[in-house]
């Protein structure tokens, strides 16, 4: 079998403009690693029929952009017309969407083609993707290993080779944070860069959908197809068209960045702690200026996510009823019954324990006493932000607080979920942009990943610092070490 998709994506173009190599190549390829790779748990939905389908049809048109039939994967709470999307949620384990998500228009028009729809925490509720009722994806880097959450099989998929693409979304760190356990480069835009209609919604004040890739580059390159002002989604922003290339390959020199003290202090272990350590050196030695500064309220950042993200869940989940689409209690004796018992039955633990404690946040007073109050800490979080970044031009810090652990590994501390993504969460408090790519490897020879934060909309400066610093490193990155997939 060929290896056509370990190619880098330009070369792949070239292979296609040049008709050395089909569409239908890439797409085989991509069916045959996940075949080989099913143990790995990935996919949740695979989309095989219609992708040889398209692939053939792409034949008979001219290769005109940079992704033209190349293959990518899709979080399963991502609107796919005709094609299964569950959340990975019994709830909707066997719905099946009238319409696209605008990401979803956006790289049809591309003619890139979808391969599947990729397993995840049910409804992205979770850090570690255990909480599927498709059970949990494996990390490529170590069968044993969880592979971070929400995003978990988006990211597991792109690490293990089977597709060179994919997307995921970011409520809490969910793109970052699995991208950090599985040595891949996952960036959360800033809130609104991205439009989230036809993404089911967790919290909507904070989700946001974003792109998970191997390298810095390609990951910008994606970017650049999946942003734009939509009409469909009242908060997404009118931005002017940029290239999110455009900076990488420049000198870094004369950089200002703050690294936050919270995020190096005994949080993290001495291990990723040691590996930044590292990286700031690089960083000094190459010309930037690193300060150690304070974030107003950061280290509360997981109890106002808490309040703010459980809230907003519990009026979300509130259309999964059993009437309009997806699981049915069958022969409910009222109507009552056939609510309770179908978001009973329908929902698993995770998400019923965020929809109760979200439900009790948000009733009578406890609307004042807990959500507005969570709404005015955050607030205070982002000035403390926006403060920081007048004089600096980037915030750093490790992505996550330990390498991956395993993935049988029980908690009976429900907040331990929540706790995973303590270094990530003050982004999605703020709306930054957020993004995590590989820093090095711990003593068992797993990836630790790197968390850049930029000011608002400043993407391509994030993707000028990353790519220095992954051209520094040469890290290499492929699970398989070289081996046959």
């Amino acid at each position: 079998m060929s290896k056509y998709l370990d190619k880098s994506i330009e070369e792949l173009h070239k292979l296609l403009k040049s008709k050395k190599i089909k569409p239908i190549d890439l797409v085989e390829e991509a069916f045959d690693r996940i075949e080989k790779n099913k143990d790995l748990n990935c996919f949740i939905t695979l989309n095989k029929e219609e992708a040889l389908k398209k692939a053939k049809e792409l034949e008979n048109l001219e290769v005109d952009n940079l992704f033209f039939g190349i293959p990518i994967a899709i979080k399963d709470n991502i609107c796919t017309e005709g094609l299964r999307t569950t959340c990975a949620s019994k709830i909707l384990e066997n719905f099946v969407p009238i319409y696209n998500a605008t990401v979803i228009d956006k790289i049809n028009e591309k003619h890139m083609i979808i391969v599947g729809k990729t397993n995840m925490d049910e409804f992205a509720m979770g850090s570690c993707s255990k909480t599927s009722y498709f059970k949990a994806p494996h990390n490529p880097w170590n069968f044993d290993k969880i592979t971070g959450g929400s995003s978990g099989g988006s990211a597991a998929c792109v690490s293990g080779r089977l597709v060179p693409l994919a997307l995921g979304s970011d409520t809490g760190g969910s793109i970052r944070q699995p991208s950090s356990h599985c040595g891949i480069v996952g960036m959360k835009p800033t809130y609104g860069r991205v439009s989230r209609y036809g993404l089911v919604a967790f919290a909507s004040s904070m989700d946001q959908i974003g792109p998970m890739t191997r390298n810095v580059l390609e990951n910008a390159e994606l970017l650049n197809i999946l942003c734009g002002k939509d009409p469909k989604d009242l908060t997404s922003t009118d931005k002017k068209e940029e290239d999110f290339t455009r900076f990488i390959g420049e000198n870094i020199k004369g950089m200002k960045i703050a690294v936050p003290n919270y995020f190096v202090s005994d949080i993290v272990s001495s291990e990723v702690r040691d590996k930044f350590n590292e990286i700031v050196k690089l960083l000094k030695d190459k010309g930037c200026s690193v300060d150690y500064i304070d974030i107003d309220y950061i280290e509360n950042a997981v109890t106002l996510y808490q309040i703010l993200a459980m809230g907003e869940a519990s009026g979300n989940l509130a259309r999964f009823d059993g009437v309009k689409y997806g699981y049915s209690y069958e022969n409910p004796k009222d109507l009552e019954e056939l609510y309770t018992k179908t978001r009973q039955i329908g929902f698993g633990d995770e998400v019923k324990r965020r929809i109760m404690v979200g439900s009790y946040i948000l009733s009578g007073e406890n609307a004042n006493v807990y959500y507005d109050k969570a709404m005015g800490v955050r607030d205070d979080i982002k000035k403390s932000f926006e403060k920081a970044f007048k004089k600096y031009d980037f915030i750093i810090g490790p992505t996550t607080t330990t390498e991956a652990y395993d993935i049988n590994e029980e908690f009976n501390d429900p907040s331990k979920s929540f706790l995973d993504d303590i270094l990530v969460i003050p982004v999605n408090m703020a709306g930054l942009p957020g993004l995590s790519l590989p820093m090095g490897f711990t003593n068992n020879h797993l990836p630790v990943g790197l968390h850049i934060i930029g000011n608002f909309f400043e993407e391509a400066k994030m993707y000028k610092l990353a790519s220095f610093i992954e051209k520094e490193l040469k890290l290499n990155l492929d699970p398989r070490g070289g081996k046959d997939e």
